[in-house]
């Protein structure tokens, strides 16, 4: 493993501390407060199957689903187990993380409990306390969810294989609105100004309100996405199965720019990051892609032994994301030049989630390793 990385912080406005959904925030940027320059391993643990979710960290415990039908809160610090619960079935959809104001009785005031929110293969969409696991509600849905929720004014918002967007009230499990699509639904809502951004097996971006469920504009993709989108100010960045990413001004409705590889035309199921003007995403060309996110043009690209699915952070002016090569990388943002490696032994399809200092990726062995900086 090789590291000395000299690391800035980080100064997006839309960064977090917690990382308690799949790309950060809800407008998934994928940006991440500053990593220690050094990173070694810290602690990892083994589990019997796969992980193809990203984690959540809320405060001190990564909370974390996996295709052992498993859903795993662990501490931070030294990855031992908090809890586990059996959910039943696999879970390729990651866990949202939000404290959530549930209605009291009367004369008292709202009671505040932190809950996580996680779909799985069998269509059931679960709300648990994040103290011990224990089941607040379910609702089931028609198909399998890989979709990832965004929790938003509490609301908890995702998409279902049965071709709809759910909003459903967070503390209750109340359906507030669903929305059709014509088509299954991979991809993470993301939610800005009010609106909901959803990209699915249609290829068609959906605009939707978020008080009403109702579309209020739509962009064609050109095909099928696999991917979130990343939502920047006016702009929109997601990329497509057709080999394409695409720069979209959502508050105008079109497609601004369209970015293609010069010379390798495959799918894109990595979601992309933004920040400090550009664009970095994963695709199945083996290549980790650097775009210019005000023209969509080429500015770099890092080689991989194996295809990107995994999607990348950005933090502190290096880009952090995994390969199905089994290696985690880390990039310098502004060329691409690889700074650091660290073997972890098999492919990795999830993605880094990032908080308190400290990196966290599951691999497809089924291994969670935690990184950071040694005391």
């Amino acid at each position: 493993m090789r590291g000395g990385l000299i690391v800035a912080l980080c100064c997006a406005a839309s960064v977090w501390a917690d990382w308690p959904c799949f790309r950060g925030t809800p407008l998934q940027e994928g940006v991440a407060t500053a990593l220690p320059e050094q990173l070694d391993v810290l602690w990892k643990i083994a589990t019997k199957d796969s992980f193809e979710a990203t984690a959540a960290i809320f405060r001190d415990t990564v909370y974390l689903g996996g295709m052992d039908e498993h859903l795993y809160a662990l501490h931070l610090a030294d990855g031992k187990e908090k809890w586990k619960v059996k959910i039943g079935s696999p879970m390729k959809a990651s866990p949202a993380v939000a404290e959530i104001a549930f209605p009291a009785e009367k004369d008292t005031q709202d009671a505040k409990r932190i809950c996580v929110f996680v779909g799985d293969q069998d269509g059931i969409f679960r709300c648990l306390q994040a103290s011990d696991g224990k089941p607040v509600w379910e609702l089931k849905t028609n198909a399998e969810i890989i979709s990832s929720p965004n929790v938003v004014g509490g609301k908890v918002l995702f998409g279902s294989y049965d071709e709809h967007l759910y909003c459903l009230e967070a503390a209750t499990g109340k359906l507030v609105w669903k929305f059709k699509t014509d088509g299954p639904i991979n991809s993470a809502p993301a939610v800005a100004e009010g609106r909901v951004f959803v990209a699915g097996c249609d290829a068609i971006l959906r605009i939707v309100d978020l008080a009403e469920g109702k579309e209020v504009g739509t962009v064609e993709l050109g095909s099928q996405a696999g991917a979130s989108a990343a939502v920047s100010g006016n702009m929109l960045y997601v990329g497509n199965m057709d080999r394409s990413v695409l720069g979209i001004d959502w508050k105008a409705g079109k497609v601004v720019w369209e970015y293609q590889h010069p010379r390798k035309n495959q799918a894109f199921y990595s979601s992309p990051a933004v920040a400090e003007g550009f664009v970095v995403v994963g695709g199945r060309d083996r290549l980790v892609h650097g775009i210019d996110a005000r023209t969509g043009e080429y500015r770099w690209e890092f080689q991989t032994r194996g295809k990107v699915d995994s999607s990348p952070v950005i933090s502190g002016g290096r880009v952090y994301v995994g390969s199905s090569d089994g290696n985690l990388y880390v990039l310098d943002l502004k060329t691409g030049r690889k700074l650091a490696d660290f073997p972890l032994g098999s492919p990795i399809l999830a993605s880094p989630a990032v908080s308190g200092g400290r990196l966290v990726i599951g691999t497809q062995d089924g291994l969670v390793f935690c990184l950071g900086a040694r005391q």
